[in-house]
């Protein structure tokens, strides 16, 4: 469903562009468990069927690579039909995902869950982020860090309450009701998006981010240099976030810290429960402040702060993981850091190749996130034969050559296509995709 662009510019209601966002930003909460609650069930599922913690995390990857691929899919039903729909079908699957989950007795069942979960939370998630960035062209780094927060720190909100669950009722239950209650929440609230209908105005005081003047479509945008660089640097920085997010539990166990008890400015817990709760926290809100950062002083130059970071975190978890203390407050920094790929990925994505197909381009970078998620097997392999510290000290490459493509390579390659846009929509290079008037 694409805009009206006969209606005026600014006519649109000033708190129409935020409810939508808080919108998009709840049912982001609501599919976040899918994701980061995952971790605590790997262990209970293992104790329970005696199943490998291999073949446990082939869900996961399963989960991840449905979620992700599907998104650009997902983005054209949502281009023809409208957010509504699209959400409201997420709802419902994610709901019937953990159902099932919680009846798996082999692993083929415990997989189609995961199909059923990857096919919803990418319906849900791609719709929400794609949604924000076409109400809010000129925030774009906030919009997408605040909608991508609510995936990050969604599960903050019930990560004991579903630690509690499985401990009393068992991990059965926990998927039952916590399905059923994500998915009608999602539900509901895909009754209320849109697309915004009019143009949307530029703020008084407009950013000075680099952005191009042509909107390219995506079978544009994937012959571009520039789109494979992002989602080069989009694998190599997710597949150590997806790691840790997936692993933590059996991290902590096998560092032989996870029910040591911390006590951190008065909150006290188990080292495990702290750093899962903390580490919600820190990517949410990670999100839209390197989000809203990214919107001031670019989004090459926030990268490199956030890559250089997270290695400097991971390289902490090397050196000193096995301390309690330590382990908690790494791991909360370097999701802090980590989420912001979530938030200054799309937002890059579509400075660079313009808003009208904003949710599909992003989606298509999307994936990257879904061929990260193939290395995730690996790091358990890699753990049984040299330990965890081999793992963190390969993410700790990645994410500091990541850095360095960020300023290096993704800048100067970025300035010099968007300057190309500039000429080429004032007509000095005609070009098949160029910005329709309003969008």
């Amino acid at each position: 469903m694409e805009a009206n662009t006969t209606n005026p510019v600014g006519t649109a209601r000033s708190w129409e562009p935020w409810f939508q966002l808080a919108c998009g930003i709840l049912c982001m909460a609501m599919i976040a468990n899918l994701q980061y609650g995952w971790t605590l069930f790997v262990d209970p599922i293992n104790q329970a069927h005696g199943w490998s913690r291999a073949a446990i995390q082939t869900a996961f990857t399963i989960f991840v690579l449905t979620e992700t691929w599907l998104v650009p899919i997902e983005a054209w039903f949502v281009d023809r039909y409208g957010p509504r729909v699209v959400v409201t079908f997420g709802g419902v699957m994610i709901g019937l995902a953990w159902v099932i989950n919680s009846y798996a007795d082999s692993l083929t069942l415990l997989y189609a869950g995961a199909v059923f979960a990857g096919i919803g939370a990418g319906a849900v998630y791609g719709t929400c982020v794609g949604n924000a960035l076409k109400w809010f062209p000129y925030r774009r780094g906030l919009a997408a860090g605040a909608t991508a927060a609510g995936f990050g720190a969604g599960a903050a909100l019930t990560v004991v309450p579903i630690a509690n669950t499985i401990a009393s009722h068992g991990y059965q239950t926990a998927f039952f009701w916590f399905g059923i209650g994500q998915g009608l929440v999602v539900f509901l609230l895909a009754q209320f998006l849109r697309p915004p209908v009019y143009k949307i105005a530029a703020p008084k005081k407009a950013l000075s981010l680099p952005q191009s003047k042509i909107d390219y479509q995506p079978s544009q945008t994937i012959t571009k240099p520039v789109f494979w660089v992002l989602y080069l640097m989009f694998v190599m920085v997710a597949s150590g976030g997806l790691m840790a997010a997936a692993q933590i539990g059996p991290i902590a166990h096998d560092l032989g810290v996870a029910d040591i008890p911390v006590n951190l400015l008065g909150l006290q817990a188990a080292a495990l429960t702290l750093a899962i709760s903390l580490d919600r926290i820190f990517d949410g809100f990670g999100r839209p402040i390197f989000g809203y950062v990214s919107d001031r002083i670019g989004r090459e130059n926030t990268m490199f702060i956030a890559f250089g970071t997270a290695a400097a975190m991971l390289l902490l978890l090397v050196y000193h993981g096995s301390n309690p203390l330590v382990f908690v407050l790494a791991t909360a920094c370097f999701f802090g850091v980590f989420g912001e790929i979530y938030s200054l990925f799309p937002a890059t994505c579509g400075d660079t190749f313009g808003s009208k197909f904003a949710a599909t381009n992003a989606g298509m970078l999307y994936t990257a996130k879904g061929t990260a998620a193939l290395l995730v097997p690996f790091a358990s392999i890699i753990a049984a034969s040299y330990g965890w510290y081999a793992v963190f000290a390969i993410a700790v490459g990645l994410n500091a050559t990541a850095a360095f493509l960020a300023m290096f390579v993704l800048k100067p390659l970025r300035s010099r296509f968007i300057a190309r846009t500039v000429v080429e929509a004032d007509g000095l290079a005609p070009i098949a995709g160029r910005q329709s008037p309003a969008h």
